[in-house]
């Protein structure tokens, strides 16, 4: 499971799908539950949640929250490219471990630093 918050991601499928003829359908990952799959993504999946009154909401109401859609059903974007694309991981010469796109091939942040046995060499 490649995918970090943070990223951008196109919703493949689902109701929150966006049509053919929409202007931007990538969004942003808010949160990422790895245990249960899940991912949190702005804007998509949104249900109405009645609060009653507390401290930190003293007026209480209705609410708009995001809920999780689950990780097979969000493609991540690439910068390179500017296409979802899938992601893959490649360790470099230093020991380094980095994401990667499987189209173009263009770096997708680093997920593990240098080995400290490689550098020291």
């Amino acid at each position: 499971m490649r995918i970090r918050k943070g990223d951008k991601v196109k919703v493949i499928s689902g109701a929150d799908k966006p049509d053919a003829g929409s202007k931007n359908p990538y969004r942003k990952v808010v949160g990422i539950d790895y245990e249960a799959g899940k991912v949190t993504v702005q804007g998509v999946n949104t249900v109405r949640k009645h609060v009653r009154p507390n401290k930190r909401n003293p007026q209480g109401g209705i609410l708009e929250v995001d809920m999780p859609i689950n990780m097979s059903n969000v493609q991540v974007v690439c910068d390179g490219c500017n296409s979802p694309t899938r992601v893959g991981a490649r360790i470099l010469s230093d020991g380094s471990k980095e994401r990667y796109c499987k189209k173009c091939g263009a770096s997708m942040g680093q997920i593990m630093p240098p080995k400290k046995s490689k550098v020291a060499k």
